[in-house]
Parts: structure tokens; C-alpha cells; sequence
């Protein structure tokens, strides 16, 4: 199994980034499919997290109303289009597959990507 993020990088307060996550050797429609992240000197924190045909979705009270998760299983790959970038999210940002709903401990996961947002 192998998740590669793209689409990270250094951005100023207010902007947008989308962030693409490309799975493959599993059956992508199978899996929930989360995005987390870990700014520096902190643990890593859920962002959001979209079911298996992309019918319900979850975010982090943080990032609700600037982030949007959304996947297609036709591509095998989940997005997170951000929006209204602040500071703080400065992190790099990790995508996760796992076949279950609200799982924490995701069965598989990405290599991360860099977010930066500057004042």
C-alpha cells in the first residue's frame, strides 16, 4: 500500500492550498480515507476524514468552514482544498487509509507533505 501527498507549500495568511493524496495498492473504496497533521514541537491532530463513498465527512472544529475534504474513487485519491489559511496551520499534513469509521489508529499512512502559511 502506498499514499503519496502532493500539493503542499508555503502560502500567505489568507490563501488557498489543495492538497492530493494518491493511493494505490489497495481497494481504495474500501477505505476511509483521513487527513491529519503535526505542526512542530506537537503531536499530530485529526483534520478531517471522508467515509468510504465520500457520503459523510468529519472535520476537526479547527478547520471547519476553511477546509473541505472530498475524494474520488475513480482516481483513488482524496483532496483537502483549504481555504483561508491561517499561521497555525502551518504543519505537515499526512493522509491515512483505514476500513473503519472514527478510527484513531489509521492502518496506513502517507509520508506528509509541508504545509506553510506566513503572516
Amino acid at each position: 500500500v502506498q499514499l503519496v501527498e502532493s500539493g503542499g507549500g508555503l502560502v500567505q495568511a489568507g490563501g488557498s492550498l489543495r492538497l492530493s493524496c494518491a493511493a494505490s495498492g489497495l481497494t481504495f473504496s474500501s477505505y476511509v480515507m483521513g487527513w491529519f497533521r503535526q505542526a512542530p514541537g506537537k503531536e499530530r491532530a485529526f483534520v478531517a476524514r471522508i467515509s468510504w463513498c465520500g457520503g459523510r465527512t468529519y472535520s476537526a472544529d479547527s478547520v471547519k468552514g476553511r477546509f473541505t475534504i472530498s475524494r474520488d474513487n475513480a482516481k483513488n485519491t482524496v483532496y483537502l482544498q483549504m481555504n483561508s489559511l491561517k499561521p497555525e496551520d502551518t504543519a505537515v499534513y499526512y493522509c491515512a487509509a483505514d476500513p473503519r469509521l472514527g478510527a484513531y489508529d489509521y492502518n496506513y499512512w502517507g509520508q506528509g507533505t509541508q504545509v506553510t502559511v506566513s503572516s
